[in-house]
This record gives structure tokens, sequence and C-alpha cells, in this order.
């Protein structure tokens, strides 16, 4: 869930960011980046 002020933040640009972070975690190599 994302939370915000729309009085500062637009809710597209929210959108956004939250679609970046999710494409973030769908695409990481948390074991490499370990060194696992």
């Amino acid at each position: 869930a994302l939370s915000y002020d729309h009085r500062i933040i637009d809710g597209a640009d929210a959108a956004r960011f939250l679609g970046a972070v999710k494409a973030r975690l769908e695409e990481a190599d948390f074991a490499g980046d370990l060194g696992i």
C-alpha cells in the first residue's frame, strides 16, 4: 500500500514511483548481491 498527501504529490507520480519499486524488486538478484 502507498499513502501520500495529494496536496503535495500527484497520483500519477506516486503510481510511477510504485511501479518502479515493483520492477526493481521483481528484477533483483538478491543472492548475487549477497555473494551467495
